[in-house]
């Protein structure tokens, strides 16, 4: 699968270049449509026999590298891939920070495969790995993260994101006195910092999209932390009426069609069944992980971090642009 990071890196790169001059446009499905066409190119180019086993676009009626679509040459290694061609449109579409172009690559029949739906997210570092359990409250877990670190609960730090349907987990968290670091976006920098070297978090918790976190399992497996899932309904995440039942009721139909199950905790190994994987993060706007693509005299540069593994490495790349 290394051999494939070079041709990884430029893919999501490509992407991250062609939504980039769309900053702060408003249009999101153009910034997604712009994204998702790189992707395809670039993919289309490579000596791969890919499949797309869980993407983007399905919830919100997006562009989208379709799940099932077949990619690649139609020679070399047979690929699973998870995309997000670019987590955090509204960022872009607002000019807002923390927006990535996003890719992971695993072996054939290694990775989830999965509607585009809500997910529960739990990860942590290696040095609390084997202390999560999704099926308990959200404090067992704390306690238990906690306690595996050595931190007071009040030294604890916890990333989340956000959003009306995380605030009773927030509540939650900082009634146990544990900081709580909410993001507007972006679920799958937070998963990475939290499991990186001196990283800002100990533990993140969010419900989010379905290919954001098989897209974090992948970073979570290389960097050896640990991470479980779990799939639910829309009427779950946004409200019992009757237009979400009507969805709920698709997923519901289309995760008996993929073998999967709604409710039902994943852990890391079945997220992502193979450590020979590989995970690119290319920044649009600036963040916490990479840099944002910035103009300069002579083109542009972008800043990518590219994870193997494998090999267990994690590199930062800095590129720059010339025309």
């Amino acid at each position: 699968m290394m051999s494939l990071a070079w041709p990884l890196f430029r893919t999501t790169e490509q992407a991250a270049l062609a939504a980039w001059p769309q900053i702060g446009c408003g249009d999101k499905n153009k910034i997604d449509g712009l994204a998702v066409n790189a992707m395809r190119q670039a993919l289309n180019q490579m000596a791969i026999r890919g499949r797309i086993v869980i993407g983007e676009g399905e919830i919100d009626c997006a562009p989208m590298l379709w799940i099932g679509e077949g990619v690649g040459l139609g020679t070399g290694p047979q690929v699973d891939i998870a995309v997000d061609p670019i987590e955090g449109t509204r960022m872009v579409a607002m000019g807002q920070s923390n927006a990535l172009a996003v890719m992971a690559f695993a072996p054939q029949g290694s990775l989830l495969h999965a509607p585009d739906m809500y997910m529960k997210k739990l990860v942590v570092n290696r040095l609390a790995k084997g202390a999560i359990n999704l099926a308990l409250p959200l404090a067992d877990n704390l306690r238990s993260v906690a306690k595996a670190l050595g931190k007071p609960l009040d030294k604890l730090r916890m990333v989340t994101l956000d959003k009306p349907r995380l605030r009773a987990a927030i509540d939650e968290a900082t009634t146990l006195g544990v900081k709580v670091f909410a993001l507007p976006d972006g679920d799958v920098a937070a998963s990475v910092l939290t499991c990186l070297q001196d990283n800002d978090y100990d533990v993140m918790y969010t419900v989010g999209g379905a290919p954001e976190g098989v897209i974090s399992a992948c970073a979570v497996v290389a960097l050896g932390g640990d991470m479980q899932a779990e799939l639910i309904d829309f009427c779950q995440a946004k409200g019992d009426s009757e237009a979400n039942q009507r969805i709920s009721a698709e997923e519901h139909h289309r995760c008996n069609e993929m073998g999967v199950e709604i409710n039902r905790v994943y852990s890391l190994s079945e997220l992502v069944t193979s450590q020979d994987v590989i995970f690119s993060a290319t920044g649009v706007t600036g963040g916490d992980l990479v840099n944002g693509i910035q103009q300069v005299a002579n083109g542009v540069r972008t800043q990518t971090l590219l994870i193997g593994g494998a090999d267990r490495t994690c590199n930062i790349i800095d590129s720059l642009h010339s025309w």
